[in-house]
This record gives C-alpha cells, sequence and structure tokens, in this order.
C-alpha cells in the first residue's frame, strides 16, 4: 500500500484489552466488545439492551478509546486539508507577485537580518544555559562532594575522584599497567619506613588496617576492596619517594609507579561520604608533598580540608553520641592530621588557611591511643608520640600565624608582648620535647622552632616595627636552621618526613637573613654588642638566642658567608631532586649576589687588618627580598622572580 494512502485512511485497529458490557458483566460470560452489540447480546436478541450502544462506559475504556482515536483522526484530517489549502494558496500568489517579490530585496535583506538576530540571540541563550547548567552541576558538587549516591556507575563518567585528580594534577604518572605488584617480602622494609617516619607523624588510620590490606591485596583467595588496593599503593609510593634522593634514581621511579596503580582504584577509594575518603586524600596530599611535578599539595589540601568539614570532623560529636573511645580517637587523630598538613602548607607558601582556629572544636586523643606495635620512642611515655608532638606544635603555630598574617592589617596595640609570649610558649614546648625522642625527630622538630622565630620575629602588617634585637634574633635562628637544614640534605638517614615544602622554607629563611644583613650589616657584622631589651613587670622575657650563638658573635663575616654559600648548595641539591627547586636557587643567586660580594670585601679588609667600611644600604622591612614568589612557585626561571621596583 502506498504511504500516502496509509496516512490518508490510517488503521483504527487498536490491541487494547476490552471491557466487557453490562449484562455480560453480570452473567460473568465472555464478551467480545463488538460493535455496535456484543456476540453474546446479538445471540440472545437483546442487542438495545448492550452497552455498547450507549456511553456508559468510563473514560479510559475500550469503546471511548475508540470514539478518542477517532475524533482524532478527524481533527487531523481537517489540519491536513487546510495546510493543502494554504500551500495551493501561497504558490498560487507566489506565482502572481513574483516579479514584484523579486525587486523587493530590501525588505527580503531586512527579514534575512531579524532572522540572523534572532538565531543569534537564541544561541546565546543556549550557551549561556548551557554554562549555567555546567556551574551548577559543578556547584552541586561543591556543595554535596560528600552525598553517597555520588559514586562511580556505568552511566556517567564523571566521579569525584576524576574530579579531584584534574584539578590537582600537574604532570601525567608513567603508565603502570604492565609494571605488577613486588613480592611481599620485597616490600616490607618500605612499609616499615614508612611507618617509622611518617605514619608516627602523621598516624590516619589504625596501624592493623594496613597489614589487613596487605593480607587481602597479597591473597589470591580473596577479593580485596579497591580501598586496600589504594591504602597499600599510596603508602609504598610515599615511603619510595620519601627515600628518593635524585630524580629518576630507583626510589623516584618506584613511587611514581606505585602511584599510577593507585591511580586505578581512586574512584572507590575517594568516594565521598566515608572517613576512607578522608584517609585517602590525606596519602595523596602526603605524595603530592614529595611530587610537586605530579600533584599540587595546595589543592589537594583544600579538597581534603572540605571533605572534613563536610563530614563535621571539625566538631567533636556530643557526648551522648560517643559510644566506642577508641573509634572517636581515630576520628580525632584524622582531624588533626589533615590540620596539621594544611598549617604546614598554608605556611610554606605563605597563604590563608583552609579554615580558621576558631571555627574547630576538637579534644586531643587520648594519649594512649598513640601506642604503637613497637613504640619508637621505645617506652610508653604519655604524649611522647611524635604525631601528638606534631599536633601541638601545628596549634601553637596557628595561633600566631593567623594573629599575624590573616587578622587584617591593623598593627596590634602591644605587638612586643604578643610576640614574646608566642616565642615563650614555643621555646617551652620544645624543652618539654621528650628525651626517649629519636634523633632524626628532635631535629626535625628543632628546625620546626627555629622556622618558627623566624617566622614570628620578621615584620609585618601587625608588626611593622623591629628592633636591633629582633634583628640579632631573625640573624641568629636564620643561620642556624640555614646550617642544620644543609646537613639534613646531604644525608641519607635523616628520618622523619622532609617534602618540597622544605625547599620553599629554606628560600624564605634565605630571604630573611638576607633582608637583615642589608637592613642592619655593620650593626651584626661589626662584633658590637646588642643590648637585651629589659623584662618589665607583667610581661613575658625576650626571647634568646639559640644555643653557641654568643660565642661565635665575633665571626659573623665569616659564618655568613660560608651560610649563603650552603644555601645555595642545598637549593641546588634539592633541585636535583624536584625541578621546581631550580627557580628558587636562580632567584636565591640574584638576591644574595650583592651581600656576598660586600661580604666578601668586609673580610678582605679584616684579614688586612684595616677597619671596615659600612656600605649596608638604608634599613628597610621586607619579607621576601622582591621576591615575586607567584612567579617562582610557576616555575618562571625566565623572569628570576624579581618584581620590579
Amino acid at each position: 500500500m502506498p504511504r500516502s494512502s496509509f496516512s490518508d485512511n490510517p488503521l483504527l485497529r487498536v490491541s487494547r484489552p476490552v471491557s466487557a458490557c453490562s449484562r455480560c458483566r453480570a452473567a460473568k460470560v465472555k464478551c467480545d466488545g463488538k460493535l455496535p452489540a456484543c456476540t453474546a447480546c446479538e445471540k440472545a436478541g437483546r442487542e438495545s439492551e448492550c452497552s455498547a450502544a450507549n456511553d456508559q462506559f468510563a473514560r479510559g475504556k475500550e469503546r471511548s478509546y475508540v470514539a478518542a482515536l477517532e475524533l482524532r483522526v478527524e481533527k487531523l484530517e481537517r489540519r491536513l486539508a487546510f495546510a493543502r489549502l494554504r500551500k495551493a494558496s501561497v504558490a498560487r500568489h507566489d506565482s502572481e507577485a513574483g516579479p514584484m517579490a523579486m525587486t523587493d530585496s530590501s525588505r527580503k535583506d531586512s527579514l534575512a537580518k531579524i532572522r540572523d538576530a534572532i538565531h543569534r540571540k537564541a544561541a546565546r541563550r543556549r550557551e549561556d544555559s548551557d554554562v549555567n547548567s555546567l556551574m551548577a552541576e559543578f556547584g552541586f558538587l561543591s556543595v554535596n562532594a560528600t552525598t553517597r549516591d555520588f559514586e562511580p556507575s556505568l552511566n556517567s563518567n564523571m566521579t569525584f575522584a576524576r574530579l579531584v585528580l584534574a584539578a590537582a594534577s600537574n604532570d601525567t604518572l608513567p603508565n603502570a599497567k604492565n609494571w605488577g605488584l613486588p613480592p611481599r617480602h620485597n616490600i616490607m622494609a618500605t612499609i616499615q619506613y614508612y611507618m617509622t617516619n611518617i605514619y608516627s607523624l602523621f598516624p590516619s588510620f589504625p596501624e592493623s588496617v594496613l597489614y589487613a590490606a596487605l593480607d587481602h591485596v597479597y591473597a589470591h583467595d580473596r577479593s580485596p576492596r579497591d580501598c586496600d588496593f589504594w591504602l597499600v599503593y599510596m603508602v609504598l609510593a610515599i615511603a619510595s619517594m620519601a627515600q628518593s634522593l635524585v630524580k629518576d634514581d630507583d626510589f623516584y621511579s618506584s613511587g611514581t609507579h606505585f602511584a599510577s596503580k593507585a591511580m586505578d582504584y581512586a574512584d572507590r577509594a575517594l568516594m565521598p561520604g566515608y572517613t576512607s575518603q578522608i584517609q585517602s586524600l590525606i596519602l595523596l596530599t602526603q605524595y603530592s608533598m614529595l611530587d610537586p611535578a605530579h600533584f599540587d599539595s595546595w589543592h589537594l589540601i583544600g579538597f581534603t580540608c572540605r571533605a572534613v568539614i563536610d563530614l563535621g570532623y571539625h566538631q567533636d560529636p556530643p557526648s551522648e553520641q560517643v559510644t566506642d573511645k577508641a573509634a572517636l580517637d581515630l576520628r580525632r587523630k584524622t582531624f588533626y592530621c589533615v590540620y596539621a598538613l594544611d598549617r604546614a602548607i598554608s605556611m610554606s607558601f605563605a597563604r590563608a588557611f583552609s579554615f580558621t582556629h576558631g571555627s574547630i572544636n576538637v579534644a586531643w586523643p587520648r594519649a594512649s591511643s598513640f601506642a604503637r606495635r613497637q613504640s619508637i620512642t621505645g617506652q610508653s611515655h604519655p604524649g611522647s608520640e611524635p604525631g601528638f608532638l606534631l599536633f601541638q606544635l601545628r596549634r601553637a603555630q596557628s595561633h600566631w600565624y593567623q594573629e599575624l598574617y590573616q587578622s587584617g592589617s591593623v598593627p596590634l596595640k602591644d605587638p612586643t608582648t604578643f610576640v614574646w609570649t608566642m616565642c615563650r610558649d614555643m621555646k617551652e614546648w620544645g624543652d618539654s620535647l621528650p628525651a626517649s625522642l629519636p634523633a632524626g625527630f628532635r631535629a626535625w622538630f628543632d628546625l620546626e622552632l627555629h622556622y618558627s622565630f623566624v617566622f614570628l620575629l620578621a615584620p609585618s602588617e601587625r608588626t611593622p616595627y623591629i628592633t636591633d634585637h629582633n634583628r640579632l634574633l631573625i640573624f641568629e635562628y636564620s643561620l642556624a636552621y640555614l646550617e642544620k637544614i644543609y646537613d639534613v640534605s646531604h644525608s641519607s638517614t635523616a628520618g622523619a618526613f622532609y617534602t618540597y615544602h622544605d625547599a620553599l622554607r629554606v628560600f624564605f629563611i634565605a630571604s630573611q637573613f638576607i633582608a637583615v644583613l642589608r637592613d642592619a650589616e655593620e650593626l651584626l657584622l661589626s662584633g658590637m654588642s646588642i643590648a637585651t631589651p629589659p623584662s618589665e613587670y607583667g610581661r613575658p622575657p625576650p626571647p634568646s638566642l639559640p644555643p653557641g650563638a654568643a660565642t661565635l658573635s665575633g665571626e659573623s663575616i665569616g659564618r655568613s658567608l660560608r651560610c649563603l654559600q650552603r644555601t645555595g648548595t642545598t637549593l641546588a641539591k634539592y633541585g636535583q631532586r624536584w625541578e621546581n627547586s631550580v627557580a628558587l636557587k636562580q632567584s636565591f643567586d640574584i638576591i644574595s649576589a650583592e651581600v656576598v660580594e660586600r661580604l666578601g670585601v668586609r673580610q678582605s679588609l679584616k684579614q688586612q687588618a684595616s677597619p671596615p667600611q659600612s656600605v649596608s644600604p638604608p634599613a628597610r622591612e621586607m619579607r621576601w627580598v622582591g621576591v615575586d614568589m607567584e612567579s617562582i612557585m610557576k616555575g618562571n626561571a625566565g623572569g628570576n622572580g624579581v618584581r620590579g621596583s
């Protein structure tokens, strides 16, 4: 049958259940629903009584359904006839008025312009709608970052893990599809390195969970979870990368391959709404601090803090909801691991914290919860585990950093008292470190203290004025820090957790060291005595010099020259490990060249027994000595990282 005939005469055959008429329904016999009367009523001679002849049935029954179809067909036939008539009329009109239409080109152009404008406006609306829809979806992902419905599915390529990795990834990790997991006995030393040096500082998961995950991963008769693979691979990646000394050495290669294998399980490991998500993000953040070429630690700690806040870990649960003290201790330790990482990363980049100090309400975990199978301190000493000590240190740093750098630009009413109080608290904490603390961790905490003293004493918007005594303190603590970090950078068995951020800290401390030398070169290098400010009643005493500094005051020129030379060597050493440090080394060479030259002249004059000539420029306050840190962070070594004056 031709297609046109079907459109003109559509079939009205209905494949649909029919309703029995009232007589058949009462007699409980089968009704075929024929029109105008069913077969049963027709055989009984009661055609007039068959309900098919009237409209008793409700809307949606068979007979009304057929009638609706017939009405619909009639309407369509009328519309079709009207359309054909209109088409014929328009065609006839065009044929009669053709010459006139050809001459009226301006009207056509006007209509075309109007039509194009309408199309452009519609396209803009569609584009705006698409953009708004996309932004709304990203807003939904941000606001509802912990919903458990946001998980991998076969119908969508978007997962929270892929969003995180897309935002925080730099270079692509090597392909590790053909790279298998080494035998278990070959990785136990790497696991132990992580537990001894890194887990002791960041106990974000139970130790038993790691060994259980190892059993699951290496047991062929079980089905390990994606979180088990993620935990094992990331621990191995972090421990391997922490032992790397030069880029592309065996440890570096192993670390990148372990990390690449872990990414295969990121979708489930980073699934929002679970504690395992925070723990997995902590591991990824730790790895990013060791491998800045592939991951951005600043973005990752932001995601981690957001997950902590969304799950409410920044507030202790009500006491009536606490049923398991061990689970509460784990919750608190997980939070403080994120807290410690956020404070360290933010201070290294000189940026604001992800959440303020006053927004949290989390008590310390119980000291007994830090006990391990074999405590690295050798004994059960309350609060002596490095993790608990680190939490205390970060809380103290958080207090004064937020007050000095995140509380506006109005100078403090009594900046001297505030700074001296914070220095006293930091020193008391350092003096209370247990004697049983391993040497590697003690050296690590000593560096943290020196770094904190320099940060506290350096001029800022809230403490704009600096005294001669403060300059001397910055000089001595900077020098002590740079000397110690030089030894650490050249040691293959330093222990603890040294990362790329230590290179940033070296550059910051060196900048402060150069700043005070420029501001008060004669004061610091001439050997003259600098009086200690008197201690007033009700105020803390002024900070003291680091141990051994007073006995070396007469050798300030030689110590300064050696310190600057060693700082360049330290940054060069870090540049062999992290390419991002190369820009730091180049910027340091530029800002230190003038100072090194002047110090060399002073040393030569001193050796010739001639009176030293003061060539120091006028004092000025500077924090980064004219260095554009944003340029350095982006690796813009070509611009020398120096702002225009």
